[in-house]
């Protein structure tokens, strides 16, 4: 029996060459793919306030995360997790330079909650992912995939568990904000591991290309390091300093491409969730 094949049925076009060369193509069919739509944007634009509300814990949460292994907080101090030289005292949540590093994960975070209908997102996102496999920087940093594929779905989780425990959203907002934040976690995914994998390698030369001066801590025009610190340290259970409707103070903050790769880990979680608490 032949099989019947469907003419009428349109097919999109995906030029291959096209998505491993130009970054504007990847993410037309990274977003076509996951039905990222104006449904999407608009769940972003009326629920990031409570994205944003979260992010002061989220950071505490993942640094936390990061320096319970050695193999992830090593990279603070050897910028390479495949660096293996013994350390004999490693950073702590107070060190200055964890702090630092904190500061920047909430800038990234901040980041990510802004209009992803400009290019200038999705830029922003893949420089962030080009910064992690130890290209283009005075002191390269290397964090192989596997731990930025937790670090993602670390925060992934959290932003899960805190949203659907919301005490006041409908369950339609919940679904349709976390649809949102998922969707744009999952192209930073792709984003970081289009760094790594060797796919498409035969058009290397002709990649789109991201430019960097040769000063550590700049990207492009825009400063990623700088001598900011947090105030403060986490408790125990980060998850009880959520607030419910807070979102993070109105000063405007520019953030520019830094290392998300940071954060603490949750405490110990009971029956009943603590996101929320008031």
């Amino acid at each position: 029996m032949n099989p019947t094949f469907d003419t009428d049925r349109p097919i999109k076009h995906v030029s291959r060459k096209a998505i491993y060369t130009r970054l504007e193509a990847r993410i037309d069919y990274l977003r076509s793919f996951l039905d990222f739509n104006t449904d999407d944007i608009e769940a972003l634009e009326s629920g990031n306030k409570y994205i944003k509300a979260l992010i002061p814990a989220v950071v505490n949460m993942v640094y936390k995360k990061l320096l319970e292994h050695d193999i992830t907080a090593r990279v603070f101090m050897t910028y390479d997790t495949s660096n293996e030289k013994p350390i004999e005292d490693f950073f702590n949540e107070e060190s200055p330079q964890i702090k630092r590093r904190k500061m920047f994960l909430r800038w990234y975070l901040i980041k990510i909650c802004s209009d992803p209908t400009q290019m200038e997102f999705w830029r922003y996102l893949n420089k962030v992912g080009m910064m992690h496999c130890g290209q283009e920087r005075l002191h390269k940093l290397n964090v192989e995939y596997i731990h930025i594929g937790a670090c993602l779905g670390y925060i992934q989780d959290i932003f899960t568990e805190a949203l659907m425990s919301h005490p006041r959203l409908s369950l339609q907002r919940k679904v349709a904000l976390l649809r949102a934040i998922n969707k744009i976690i999952w192209i930073q995914n792709d984003l970081f591991a289009k760094w790594r994998i060797r796919d498409g390698e035969e058009f290397a030369d002709e990649m789109s290309e991201v430019i960097i001066d040769d000063k550590e801590g700049y990207l492009g025009e825009k400063k990623i390091l700088g001598d900011g610190s947090t105030s403060g340290s986490s408790t125990d259970d980060d998850r009880s300093s959520f607030k419910s409707s807070i979102a993070p103070s109105g000063q405007s903050i520019a953030p520019s491409p830094v290392c998300p790769f940071t954060g603490a880990s949750r405490g110990d979680s009971g029956t009943e969730t603590k996101i929320w608490a008031e």
